[in-house]
C-alpha cells in the first residue's frame, strides 16, 4: 500500500526494507523522568537511515501520546521523534507518524461494554469506559469509594474529560475503545485473572500502572486488540514478515508482542517472570533500546 509506506515531513518516500523495529514507550523508550535520551533518538534515526521501518507500540491513547510528543518537543533540543508508525491504546489504534493519519482502529461493541461493566460492578472494582478512537481521553467512570490512589490520580489528570457513570449514560454510551479497571497492587493480579476467566472471548490485558508503577491496570478490549495483532496488521500492509521484526518491551502488556516478534528484548526494569524468557538489555534509563537495536543488527 503506497499510503502506508514511510513518511517524513516532506511527504512519502519508498521503503525497500524487510525489517521493522518496534519499541514500547513508557518504561522502555521513555525514561522514568518522562524524557527520551538523545542516544535513543539517534538510534531510531540511524535505523531509518538504513531503511528499517520504526514504530512505537504504546498503551497510551491517541491524546496522551500526542500530548507527550508536544511536551518533549517543547522541553528538548533533540530531533523530532524518528518513527514511522505509532500503535496506541495497546493496539486499538494505528497511525502513521508524523502525519498522524489513523490507519486502523477497533472498538468494543456496546453489548460487551455493558456486560463487562456489570461484572466489574459485581466485583466492586473501580473502572473507566473510554470513548472510541480518537476520543479515548473522554470517559465515564465508576468509583466505589475505597482507597485507590492510582485511580484518583488518573481521574485528576483527565478530570476535564471525565463524567461520573450513571445507568442512563452507560445504556446510551455506544461502543468503547476499552473498559479500564484500576486495582491496587495487592489484589490486581487476582482481579485480572478473574476478569480474564469471565471474558475469554475478549482481549483482557494486564499492565503495571505508568503512574504509580505498582497498581495493576486491567484493560478490556475487543477480541482482536493487542500489540501483536496491530503489528501483524501493519506488517501485512507494508509487506513485511514477522521474522524481520524486532520488539523491545518491559511489562505485561508487551508479552504478546514479545512472543510474536522474530527477535525480542526486555529492559532491565522488567518483571522477573518476563526477564527469564527474553534477552535482557539495559534499563529504560540507561539506553536499553539502543542496546537492543545494536544486538539485533549484529544478529541479522
Amino acid at each position: 500500500m503506497k499510503d502506508l509506506v514511510k513518511k517524513n515531513n516532506t511527504g512519502y518516500r519508498p521503503v525497500n526494507s524487510r525489517k521493522l523495529f518496534v519499541t514500547d514507550l513508557d518504561g522502555t523508550l521513555l525514561t522514568d523522568g518522562k524524557v527520551i535520551r538523545k542516544t535513543e533518538i539517534d538510534t531510531l534515526a540511524a535505523l531509518q537511515d538504513r531503511d528499517i521501518v520504526t514504530a512505537i507500540a504504546t498503551g497510551r491513547s491517541f491524546f496522551s501520546f500526542n500530548k507527550l510528543v508536544a511536551e518533549l518537543q517543547q522541553s528538548s533540543d533533540t530531533s523530532p521523534l524518528p518513527v514511522d508508525y505509532v500503535i496506541f491504546s495497546t493496539g486499538a489504534g494505528i497511525m502513521n507518524f508524523p502525519r498522524r493519519d489513523i490507519l486502523k482502529s477497533f472498538s468494543l461493541p456496546h453489548g460487551d461494554v455493558v456486560r463487562v461493566c456489570g461484572f466489574l460492578e459485581m466485583l466492586g472494582i473501580d473502572y473507566m469506559v473510554q470513548r472510541p478512537v480518537p476520543q479515548t481521553n473522554h470517559f465515564i467512570y465508576k468509583s466505589f469509594g475505597g482507597e485507590n490512589h492510582d485511580f484518583q490520580t488518573r481521574l485528576g489528570i483527565y478530570g476535564e474529560f471525565a463524567t461520573p457513570l450513571t445507568d442512563e449514560l452507560l445504556l446510551r454510551f455506544g461502543p468503547a475503545t476499552q473498559v479500564l479497571a484500576i486495582v491496587p497492587a495487592e489484589s490486581g493480579h487476582q482481579a485480572a485473572a478473574k476478569i480474564k476467566g469471565q471474558f475469554p472471548e475478549l482481549s483482557v490485558i494486564k499492565a503495571t500502572s505508568p503512574l504509580d508503577h505498582t497498581s495493576i491496570w486491567i484493560e478490556i478490549f475487543a477480541p482482536e486488540v493487542n500489540k501483536s495483532t496491530a503489528i501483524n496488521w501493519l506488517c501485512e500492509n507494508i509487506g513485511l514478515h514477522r521474522r524481520g521484526v524486532c520488539a523491545v518491551g518491559n511489562d505485561y502488556n508487551d508479552e504478546d508482542m514479545l512472543r510474536w516478534a522474530g527477535i525480542s528484548f526486555v529492559t532491565e526494569n522488567t518483571p522477573s517472570s518476563l526477564k527469564a524468557l527474553y534477552a535482557n538489555v539495559a534499563s529504560n534509563n540507561d539506553g536499553g533500546v539502543s542496546e537492543a537495536a545494536a544486538s539485533w543488527l549484529k544478529m541479522t
